[in-house]
């Protein structure tokens, strides 16, 4: 799986994509007759993942980044992210119609006390960046690199087993 969190300018919804990405197979639930079973839990991605992120990878997007690396979900590529991630809430109204926002809220480790990402953004495992005429040309050197990283990591997963013969419960 190649996730694009490039241009993710935040929102709130890093935490259930990383959520759903961190999903581990327990156990596979089968039916008779049914030749490939169910993954418990539903929604595991099988599997390498790549996340492609740069420097407009902000807020959210930066935190989504942030997580992906701290779960080592799998290789980052691309340029560091912006790190941006001191969150806005409210306007405070102006007589002229304009707005001020305030910051409000920002992240800090959960492991020591000390904020992360903030003034320097998170660094990807591989740098890369695009050549803006390439990428005008429709060459996206970033994409590539991840099909490249991806591709070689395949071999290193493997499906779940096919489902066992039926238990043989005769009593012989």
């Amino acid at each position: 799986m190649i996730v694009d969190d490039r241009g993710n300018g935040g929102g709130f919804v890093s935490r259930i994509v990383i959520e759903r990405l961190r999903r581990e197979l327990s156990f596979v639930f089968s039916f008779r007759g049914q030749p490939v079973g169910d993954p418990v839990p539903g929604g595991v991605v099988y599997g390498p993942k790549v996340l492609l992120m740069n420097y407009a990878s902000a807020s959210d997007g930066d935190l989504f980044a942030y997580q992906f690396k701290k779960h080592k979900l799998g290789t980052t590529i691309g340029t560091r992210t912006w790190g941006g991630v001191v969150g806005i809430r409210g306007s405070l109204p102006f007589i002229d119609g304009g707005i001020m926002m305030r910051p409000e809220s920002g992240s800090y480790s959960a492991a020591e006390s000390k904020w992360i990402i903030e003034g320097h953004g998170v660094e990807p495992d591989i740098y890369q960046d695009n050549d803006p005429s390439k990428e005008y040309n429709g060459e996206d050197q970033q994409l590539n690199k991840a099909i490249e990283v991806i591709m070689g990591q395949l071999d290193q997963y493997a499906p779940p087993p096919p489902q066992p013969p039926d238990p043989d419960k005769s009593g012989k």
